[in-house]
């Protein structure tokens, strides 16, 4: 026992991250284009304008992605590079890009999989009110038909938005990604719901337009919870943990119900209705039905946990990490629990079949005297994440597992300061190293998670 023989190993990107704008490509500009050039949002003034090149080197990429064995790659569209305002006048550079790579992966024997938003908001679209106008949900519509007509002939797996945790916290309530703007409470709310709508739409049009039997997922994350000792009362703490709803209205965007349970179960949370009533927007049947259109599988984001047990007080309480806890070089805690009960709590409520669509760690890598790129830490960290995910395979219906990230790139806000790639790539000259990892991720491929 252990992954099934169809399992799916491989390892993801995002635009922003690795393409760079490529010069005369057409792209329009997009919300982190803006935001990397304003003093001070970025660590050291860092932009995506070049990231990896990925852009021009797209073939090169893919030789590696096919000597690694991948057998799925994960990619985003950048919307703004396909339709430059958004809507309307399509770019055919940017369509012929992403159709070059398509066509290189189906020539090495690797499936892609399209994820249509992972927080690529063209500028103009965010002039005329973005997430905050619901005529959002159409035009995210009419980018996902686009994207349907052009690629679904070859392309079967969709994921529609990545993380709406993180784009809509991280960029319209903490302020620290783009378009680094700390809105009202309720405007969040607002966004969130107009973010779900415009995931439903977007399924709709996939189906409507898709030139196959397209299949479709969604792509959140959040924090996963996980049970001090594997006896009943603390695993029903941490089921309970993993879907209640945050008090710090700081950080309401951080959760696993408020985005999940209106996709998959068709509402909202009753805990979340109460609690963030007079923050909400008015949210009708038809909405509800619109969130809810059926998906075909559900994909996670998930690195790490929070250990859970059942208080003398029968409620959920958060057991401190003891001193010197490892932790990754971005301080994230490393807790490979996170990878068996995760994805089995989500099983148990939303009954899909799932995908890990990301997964992995930041280390201080560096070349070495030998010219070679040793990350120990990483591999260690994979090893111990992955046994957990063949534990919850054994169990539960998990199709694939998509290692984060395929190569060092532009972390956001924190620049080139971060590396979570399995290949290294020397920003100054775009050369690209395999770390220990990859070879060892290589070697799991080929036994099939067999450790």
């Amino acid at each position: 026992m252990g992954f099934a023989k169809d399992f799916v190993w491989g390892a993801a990107t995002s635009s922003y991250q690795i393409e760079g704008t490529g010069r005369d490509s057409g792209k329009g500009q997009n919300i982190w284009d803006v935001f990397t050039k304003e003093p001070g949002r970025v660590y050291e003034g860092h932009t995506g304008d070049i990231a990896c090149d990925h852009y021009h080197r797209f073939r090169e990429d893919v030789a590696y992605m096919k000597e690694l064995g991948l057998k799925g790659y994960r990619f985003s569209i950048d919307w703004s590079r396909v339709l430059p305002e958004g809507t309307g006048k399509v770019n055919e550079k940017g369509i012929d890009f992403y159709n070059a790579l398509i066509d290189e992966l189906l020539e090495q024997g690797i499936e892609p999989y399209i994820t249509l938003y992972h927080w690529e908001l063209p500028y103009e679209i965010y002039k005329r009110g973005g997430w905050m106008n619901p005529e959002i949900v159409e035009w995210f519509g009419q980018y996902a038909r686009l994207v349907a007509e052009r690629f679904s002939d070859r392309v079967k797996y969709f994921f529609t938005l990545n993380e709406p945790q993180c784009f809509v916290g991280l960029g319209f309530l903490q302020g620290c990604h783009a378009p680094g703007v700390k809105a009202p409470l309720r405007d969040t709310f607002e966004m969130a719901h107009n973010a779900l709508k415009a995931h439903g739409r977007a399924v709709q049009m996939l189906r409507a337009y898709g030139k196959q039997n397209v299949q479709i997922g969604y792509a959140p994350t959040s924090g996963m919870c996980y049970p001090e000792k594997e006896t009943p009362k603390d695993i029903e703490a941490a089921r309970k943990a993993l879907f209640a709803l945050p008090d710090d209205l700081s950080n309401w965007t951080w959760n696993v119900s408020w985005w999940s349970d209106p996709v998959i179960l068709g509402k909202y949370p009753e805990e979340g209705m109460k609690k963030y009533e007079k923050y909400l927007p008015v949210i009708t049947d038809e909405d509800m039905k619109l969130i809810s259109q059926p998906i075909d599988f559900y994909g996670q984001n998930i690195y790490n946990g929070r250990c859970i047990r059942m208080g003398t007080d029968g409620r959920p309480e958060e057991v401190r990490r003891p001193a010197g806890f490892p932790k990754t070089a971005t301080n994230w805690p490393v807790t490979p629990e996170a990878l068996y009960w995760g994805p089995k709590f989500l099983y148990e409520r939303y009954r899909k079949p799932i995908y890990i669509t990301e997964n992995g760690m930041a280390c201080h890598d560096t070349v070495s005297q030998d010219g070679k790129v040793h990350d120990p830490n990483r591999i260690d960290f994979l090893a111990r994440y992955l046994k957990n995910l063949k534990r919850a395979a054994e169990e539960i219906d998990i199709r694939g597992y998509f290692q984060w990230s395929l190569m060092d790139n532009f972390e956001w806000d924190k620049g080139y300061a971060e590396r979570f790639g399995i290949i290294y790539v020397d920003f100054g000259t775009q050369e690209r190293i395999w770390k220990d990892s990859a070879y060892w991720y290589r070697d799991l491929i080929r036994r099939n998670g067999d450790f």
